[in-house]
């Protein structure tokens, strides 16, 4: 019975284009992409890339706006370890972050560079940044980033504290820099995913329940600039976040079982 009303309550939800707190449904995605752990939006195009947890296949894949598979690129040079988020740059390529380290054990992480025309073929091989930590720098869990000024800002996932890596966006082999260290406000503060808007004035960090916006920074400064709290309303495994416009966000979470796997949108105003 109580699996009967959530799935009544969800169609409801669904087929009225309500929302769930201050999080509007977009669509639902597709039923074999459980796992999905990342979103950024195509270069001139409305559609919604994504990527799945660890174990899974080592594909890009592109959502239309009723959440169905529109790409299905396979990344031949790649392998799924852990990917965790997606960035893009302003010539329209695509990064994916091969960075999760839940065990701790992990001493190498990849960034794989999807070249903007690329991005209708079925298969290609990617471009490959490599980067390890600097010395006396324990391992993290990393799980966001986004690219400013042509570098790479990765986040671990902290309760806490937690660290901020810079590494140059160019291929081959780097040792990170630990960018800075920062402790938000409260608790559940784990950063699952990362953006900073087109006009690099605002940049969005996101937690299960709710995101950080960070304004006012000094060039890469960050966290000299306003930090504000802005809640959902609604808890659910999101992991992946990625700005439509300056001011509009689009967010995804997990699917568990008949709950989340939904694409929603988030105004900062």
């Amino acid at each position: 019975m109580i699996y009967i009303k959530r799935l009544i309550f969800l169609l409801f939800i669904v087929s009225s284009c309500q929302s769930i707190g201050q999080l509007k449904i977009e669509s639902r995605t597709a039923n074999e992409l459980p796992e999905v752990s990342a979103a950024e939006l195509g270069q001139d195009s409305d559609i919604v890339w994504v990527i799945q947890d660890a174990g899974n296949d080592n594909n890009l894949i592109g959502l239309d706006n009723n959440g169905q598979i529109v790409r299905n690129i396979y990344i031949s040079n790649a392998k799924n370890k852990d990917w965790e988020d997606l960035t893009s740059d302003n010539q329209g390529h695509i990064y994916i972050g091969d960075f999760g380290n839940n065990n701790k054990k992990r001493k190498t992480f990849k960034i794989y560079k999807v070249n903007y025309n690329d991005l209708n073929a079925r298969s290609t091989v990617a471009e490959v940044i490599e980067f390890s930590l600097p010395k006396n720098q324990k391992p993290e869990d990393f799980e966001s980033f986004f690219i400013y000024n042509n570098y790479f800002y990765i986040f671990s996932k902290e309760n806490k504290k937690f660290v901020v890596l810079k590494v140059k966006n160019s291929v081959g082999k780097h040792v990170a820099e630990v960018h800075s260290e920062y402790n938000l406000k409260g608790k559940n503060n784990k950063i699952t995913s990362a953006d900073i808007s087109e006009d690099g004035k605002t940049i969005i960090l996101l937690n299960h329940d709710k995101l950080w916006k960070i304004t006012n920074f000094e060039h890469d400064d960050f966290f000299s600039g306003d930090i504000t709290e802005a809640a959902f309303g609604h808890d659910s495994q999101k992991e992946g976040i990625c700005f439509k416009t300056n001011s509009t966000i689009i967010i995804t979470d997990e699917r568990k079982n008949s709950e989340g796997g939904y694409i929603y949108s988030f105004n900062l105003n």
